[in-house]
């Protein structure tokens, strides 16, 4: 926490901004390095690391949340076997691939009823669901509420 505190110091005088900030930046990283979480900070600096793998295929998710899912294609997409892909992106989100994709749908199809003022069945096509019924059960469990109760608590 000290470098943190030398660091935001630096970048409020001029000159100490180019010339300590960086030296405080590698007291940082050297730290990171060294304790208990440093072997997972090193893995995310290699580019082939299996986070840096899983990265990649959160990021194809973002961008394609609303397209079928088949695991086989992202694990491929990454250079990876299903198995060990499975393995990986649950241990850097907590989630399968499928509830990530299914979270990130659930998600915007909130955000879209809230500020486009969607109904529930056009956001919940909008965002790749093809039944209103799954749509409803999966944004109940997920939000705790049906979709047009937690919509109009949210516009209260």
């Amino acid at each position: 926490m000290n470098a943190v505190v030398r660091l935001v110091d630096c970048l409020s005088h001029p000159g100490d901004e180019k010339l300590l900030a960086p030296l405080v930046m590698d007291e940082i990283y050297i730290r990171l390095l060294r304790s208990p979480i440093g072997v997972n900070v090193a893995e995310t600096v290699f580019a082939d690391s299996g986070v840096q793998r899983i990265v990649k295929a959160i990021d194809w998710l973002q961008a394609n949340y609303s397209q079928p899912l088949k695991i086989a294609d992202l694990a491929e997409m990454v250079h990876m076997s299903e198995s060990s892909f499975r393995e990986h992106f649950k241990s850097v989100t907590a989630m399968s691939p499928i509830q990530y994709q299914k979270a990130l749908r659930l998600q915007e199809a909130r955000r879209r009823m809230l500020s486009n003022k969607m109904d529930a069945t056009t956001a919940a096509r909008a965002v790749g669901y093809v039944s209103d019924s799954q749509f409803s059960r999966d944004y109940s469990s997920f939000f705790g509420s049906p979709p047009s109760r937690d919509i109009a608590k949210w516009r209260k």
